[in-house]
């Protein structure tokens, strides 16, 4: 927290504090081999201007010059930001997404512990050849009438909310392949909290080595008995020897109801994300705990819900804190949802590889800078979970602050009510425009066919 209170406290109308003033930003551009002439947009200010284009829901580049007092033509901030290199930028920006949650007290952790959720989502690109060669459109879609899509790779810090690592890739791409990014940004006795997606053999073998723990969904073709003592399949030369319907794992211990402790063994087929040496070299078993509740809330879609975890100790991690703790996953769709509804980061601008990354960069830092004014703001009104205070609240103050010169403190941010059991069914009211989709590309629309009738 002392990094978040510090810049903070100076931020005011300079959005280079939270990144250690623009004198640092230009080292960090310098040492990443950037050149530059002395003139009016130097790195340092070229970042003031697209922070402020991004905090402001990623407005239009004619809009800056009401946002600031720099006043430059559109095509020099366009140049000035392509010139700025993606090495300067994530070292400018390095100290709040990896420092930014380091403070946070033990009252705001569970149980003692840091809490990181991972999870992908997905952004489009405008149609440019060039992004379509890199992030392909989905293969559904007709060519010419679809975007690039992006799926990002997301690791979010529970308590705090912030991103602590972003991992871009294709939208086919899934996502165990690029474990390695999310790996970067653990630290010995963290907890991972994921999906389905996330449960395997091998993901959780490699968090053991990293001494982290997982909370993961169970994966649909797992099968699950709670009956103690139960058989389970033994590998014979032959797979016609295995046994149907029987569970693949173990039974080691029973914890309680629908709360067991079972051995997994490594599968004989080697994922496609693992080289055959690396699976080979994993060892033939892991202790691992299964557990199981049930959702009795009003409309939600999923009503049992199995627990796999690397927590087993009954007595310090009990099944009910386990199972609000997976409740607690959904979080990360909410940042999700902030970041592309109420940021507008759904739909990216930049038509360059390059600009795409850069936005996205920037977007992450502008997320991370909300995210640490909610922190303070939560210190300051006692507020023990800073995920309750109104995201879009913080992003309007700072906007606000950002432009007014004079001297503010912090207001009381708008607190959340906590809605427990809240059922919000996934319909629309407003309906879209009747007209037809978009089933061919737009060029071909304006060739009138064969029997159009021509207006003299």
């Amino acid at each position: 927290m002392a990094i978040i209170s510090r810049t903070l406290a100076v931020i005011k109308s300079n959005p280079l504090a939270l990144l250690g003033g623009a004198q640092r930003i230009d080292q960090c551009f310098a040492d990443a081999g950037h050149v530059w002439r002395d003139r009016v947009l130097t790195p340092a200010k070229t970042m003031k201007l697209f922070i402020l284009q991004v905090l402001h829901g990623n407005t239009a580049i004619s809009h800056l010059h009401h946002l600031s007092n720099i006043n430059v033509a559109d095509s020099t901030y366009c140049q000035a930001r392509a010139r700025l290199p993606l090495a300067g930028m994530a070292a400018a920006i390095a100290p709040l997404s990896c420092d930014g949650g380091r403070g946070i007290d033990n009252v705001a952790k569970w149980l003692g512990r840091r809490v990181l959720m991972t999870d992908a989502t997905a952004v489009t690109t405008p149609d440019t050849l060039e992004l379509q060669k890199i992030w392909p459109q989905p293969c559904a879609q007709k060519k010419g009438c679809g975007f690039p899509a992006i799926k990002l790779l997301a690791l979010m810090d529970l308590a705090s909310g912030m991103v602590v690592h972003l991992t871009m890739m294709c939208l086919n791409v899934h996502e165990m392949s690029q474990l390695a990014g999310p790996h970067a940004g653990l630290r010995r006795g963290d907890v991972l909290l994921g999906d389905r997606a996330f449960c395997s053999f091998a993901h959780l073998v490699l968090l053991a080595a990293m001494s982290v723990d997982a909370v993961f969904r169970t994966h649909q073709a797992q099968i699950i008995d709670f009956t103690t003592g139960r058989p389970h399949r033994r590998k014979g030369k032959n797979a016609k020897h295995y046994q149907k319907g029987l569970p693949t794992s173990r039974f080691i211990r029973r914890l309680g109801e629908e709360d067991q402790i079972v051995e997994w063994f490594r599968p004989i087929n080697t994922p496609v994300w693992m080289s055959k040496a690396d699976y080979a070299a994993l060892p033939e078993q892991l202790p691992v705990r299964e557990l199981r509740y049930r959702i009795t809330a009003r409309g939600m879609r999923t009503r049992v819900v199995c627990i796999t975890t690397t927590l087993l100790d009954p007595m310090r991690y009990p099944k009910r804190e386990i199972a609000r703790l997976y409740g607690l996953r959904w979080e990360i769709e909410t940042n999700f949802r902030h970041m592309k509804t109420t940021m507008g980061m759904a739909p990216l601008k930049c038509q360059t590889p390059d600009g795409v990354m850069k936005e996205l960069v920037i977007f992450m830092l502008v997320y991370n800078m909300v995210r640490a004014a909610m922190l303070q703001a939560a210190e300051r009104q006692g507020i023990e979970d800073a995920n309750r205070l109104s995201f879009i609240d913080a992003l309007r103050w700072l906007c606000s602050m950002l432009i007014d010169h004079s001297e503010q403190s912090m207001p009381k941010l708008i607190v959340n009510r906590s809605r427990k059991g809240r059922w919000c069914p996934r319909v629309l009211k407003r309906r879209p425009k009747e007209y037809d989709r978009m089933n061919k590309p737009r060029s071909e629309y304006a060739e009138p066919s064969a029997n159009a009738e021509v207006m003299c």
